[in-house]
């Protein structure tokens, strides 16, 4: 047995860069990781793998020039799951690669195995080849992350009834495809084969989806998916998955079936916690094998042990992750943290992208606050013409009183990376006179800033009156 000073479990988002920012306070750091490589599932089915199928999608099939060149036109005519899968490959080798270098250059140690907990403080892993290892350290951090939701009565067979993992590594592409679960994975899944002219349809049992973000955004959303042939069943819910010829077919309650090559399933996933024997020491987790903890230090029911990423539940995002595990280390060995900033922006990358910080329409008026909205379509920029976009829009919120920005929210082409200009001000409590009186660059996408901020301008009352 080795004691450490801090043992991680998981090396994916959160789990990694706890980990560094351990071993660069001087600690003794042992990481745990239970597949063959690290990254976790972030690297080796979650963020990278599906950002990765999404990038390679949309260049293969010459997505972005469509507005250009017509609905017909194809970068490569041809395209199969290997054409998919070699870029991917490529990509996570990298990946896993720069986190192995991470690692080495900060003198963390590494074990592969699965781990589950003997006491408070020990933690026995058994090793590929059946033997055991003992490891103790003063602190420890749970970062195991999730895996996929397997409901009892759907029948997943890896070959096409299939979950988010499994979606990786198909050996054809389907000719149609049911994706259950409206859920940010299943948007995800759903728009990248549409985009690959896959007949794809949409089921979510809730009248709505994507609840979480601003509900003017979500409509302009679902209206460019149905645009181009997604099938979208909202209320719709599954009761039953039977098969036709070898196809599955989705029995809806409605008494709707819906026949596809492929079926997704992706309604939800679970904790990766039930592996740990948590009643070792002391904690247990929630139904869906979540762990709670303090928000602000991350630590659980034991103060010594702490949890960070997926497995403590929303908001389930890679870069939250990290920034949960780097707070959580620097707690554990007393680096002082400036407050976390109030807003952090959240990314879809569907087809097209959805990003969106601070708060919605939604909660503005729920919270009383007398506001204004600008809007701006790519469409009216010059960036835009030149991209050949006909869709995509920026909407900000505006405090009629303080004219502070509350909100930037974004559907359209490079969404994620446009977020961070509102991101900024956003924390840094500026207000519309920053878009106004700024230059941006021109042409680009980022000047939708600009045109919001002048709609909303031009929407005041103030406004009207210095006018």
């Amino acid at each position: 047995m080795k004691r450490h000073d801090f043992i991680v479990i998981g090396s994916g988002p959160a789990g990694r860069r706890a980990a560094i920012q351990a071993a660069k306070t001087g600690g003794s750091v042992l990481v745990i990781e239970k597949g063959r490589r690290v990254g976790g599932v972030s690297v080796h089915t979650g963020t990278i793998p599906s950002k990765t199928l999404r990038e390679t999608v949309l260049n293969l099939t010459g997505w972005r020039e469509r507005g250009f060149y017509g609905s017909a036109y194809r970068v490569k005519q041809d395209i199969s799951a290997t054409d998919l899968m070699s870029r991917m490959h490529k990509t996570l080798d990298h990946e896993v690669d720069v986190l192995e270098h991470q690692f080495a250059r900060n003198g963390v140690e590494r074990m592969h195995g699965m781990a589950r907990f003997l006491d408070p403080h020990r933690i026995e892993v058994r090793l590929e080849n059946g033997d055991t290892r003992v490891a103790e350290a003063e602190k420890i951090l749970i970062a195991v992350g999730t895996r996929p939701y397997h409901p009892p009565e759907v029948p997943f067979n890896g070959r096409n009834i299939l979950d988010s993992d499994d979606i990786l590594e198909i050996p054809h592409l389907p000719r149609s495809l049911t994706v259950v679960g409206g859920g940010v994975i299943g948007v995800e899944y759903a728009t990248i084969f549409s985009a690959l002219d896959v007949n794809v349809t949409l089921v979510e049992s809730r009248e709505s989806m994507l609840d979480f973000i601003d509900h003017e955004l979500v409509e302009d959303f679902l209206h460019q998916l149905r645009d181009r042939g997604i099938a979208i069943r909202l209320g719709s819910k599954v009761v039953g998955i039977a098969f036709d010829h070898d196809w599955p077919v989705t029995v809806l309650e409605s008494g709707r079936r819906i026949r596809s090559e492929m079926l997704l399933y992706t309604a939800g996933r679970m904790g990766a916690t039930d592996v740990l024997d948590l009643a070792n020491c002391g904690l247990t987790a929630d139904e869906r094998g979540r762990l709670k903890v303090d928000p602000v230090t991350f630590q659980t029911a034991q103060p010594h042990i702490y949890a960070a990423g997926d497995a403590i539940g929303f908001p389930s995002l890679a870069s939250t992750s990290m920034e949960q595990g780097r707070i959580a280390a620097c707690h554990a060995f007393g680096v002082k943290m400036p407050p976390a900033p109030e807003f952090f922006p959240y990314g879809i990358y569907a087809v097209p992208e959805i990003s969106t910080v601070g708060m919605s329409e939604e909660e503005v008026r729920r919270r009383g606050i007398p506001y204004e909205c600008g809007v701006a379509r790519f469409r009216e920029t010059s960036r835009g013409h030149i991209m050949g976009l006909s869709n995509g829009m920026m909407k900000l919120i505006f405090s009629l009183k303080t004219r502070r920005l509350l909100g930037a929210h974004i559907v359209g082409e490079g969404a994620t990376e446009l977020v961070h200009i509102g991101q900024a001000v956003l924390n840094l409590r500026g207000t519309l006179d920053y878009f106004i009186e700024n230059t941006f660059n021109y042409p680009t996408l980022a000047e939708a800033y600009k045109i919001a901020a002048l709609d909303a301008w031009n929407r005041m009352p103030q406004a009207n009156v210095e006018a």
